[in-house]
């Protein structure tokens, strides 16, 4: 992307938000309207590929990625109580509520709390998977503050929408190793489970993220606590059924872990939602789609801005 290499960047750095620290950085120029990547569950701001970032912010935009609250560098939640496994299978078999120590309603208030630091009235919101169902609460709760709202490959939090399959949940659900190297080659097979095979999987690149991310900060307590937020969080059909902003709704017809069906079902609660599905996306962003996704997003986001 050596095009977009004149595209200014703002390194990490944190603030002050809602009496814990968020670190995040910026591309592009902060006069233009800004747009915030929200990333997914277990996932930090790094894997927003800095190419995507900047040729985003050459559209015209401001773009702001972030570690959500417990994992990379933002703040820890060292001190709540982390879900075990046995409250995790009777949430799943039997229906037993889960206690969790924060809610994706929380993580909303996290991001708005960046904006707020960052002294933004409004911005255009961009979520996946996790981050989708973040950005989808932010546009619930705070519509005022939200320009468009893009949902990626994520879902209403509807328990009755398809689920995957039960072979695929036991491989993500298994404990990563320890050692470096083995975890490496354990995350970046999941990586490839999600990917799928109709892109070109870039393993090299994802163990090298993998590996900086690792270093970042590695948090495992961290991920159940977010799990717990998006399985305590209610059914959000209803309330997205009043968003007036514009929305888009992106997603792939070969997700393994978060269905297409779920995104038909986001696009279906939203009224105008316009919905994009590309045939052999997985649960990941191949570099092959990134143009298109970006040009869908800035549009949207230009008819508003």
């Amino acid at each position: 992307m050596a095009e977009y290499d004149n595209i200014m960047h703002q390194a990490e750095q944190q603030v002050d938000v809602n009496g814990i620290r968020i670190n995040y950085d910026a591309f592009g120029d902060r006069q233009n309207p800004a747009i915030v990547l929200i990333m997914g569950l277990a996932t930090q701001m790094i894997f927003w590929d800095e190419g995507f970032c900047r040729q985003l912010a050459a559209n015209g935009f401001w773009v702001l990625r972030f570690d959500n609250r417990d994992i990379g560098k933002s703040c820890w939640m060292t001190k709540a109580k982390t879900p075990g496994v046995f409250a995790f299978l009777s949430n799943g078999l039997f229906g037993k509520r889960l206690k969790a120590p924060y809610l994706l309603s929380d993580m909303a208030a996290d991001t708005l709390g960046l904006l707020d630091a960052l002294t933004l009235a409004q911005a255009h919101f961009v979520g996946v998977s996790m981050g989708g169902m973040i950005a989808q609460t932010i546009a619930i709760e705070a519509p005022q503050r939200v320009l468009s709202l893009t949902s990626i490959m994520s879902t209403t939090g509807d328990r009755a929408l398809p689920k995957p399959k039960k072979s695929d949940a036991l491989k993500l659900m298994t404990p990563p190793p320890k050692e470096k190297h083995a975890y490496i080659k354990h995350a970046a097979d999941i990586w490839q489970l999600l990917h799928g095979s109709h892109f070109h999987f870039e393993r090299d690149k994802i163990e090298l993220q993998l590996g900086i991310a690792r270093e970042r900060g590695f948090n495992p307590k961290g991920i159940s606590r977010q799990l717990a937020a998006i399985i305590a969080s209610p059914d959000r059909t209803d309330a997205l059924a009043r968003l007036k902003m514009p929305c888009l709704i992106i997603h792939g017809d070969n997700d393994p872990l978060i269905l297409v069906e779920c995104g038909r079902a986001t696009a279906k609660a939203i009224k105008q939602a316009e919905l994009v599905i590309y045939p052999g996306m997985g649960h990941t962003l191949p570099s092959e789609l990134h143009g298109d996704m970006i040009e869908h997003i800035s549009d949207m986001a230009k008819s508003v801005s």
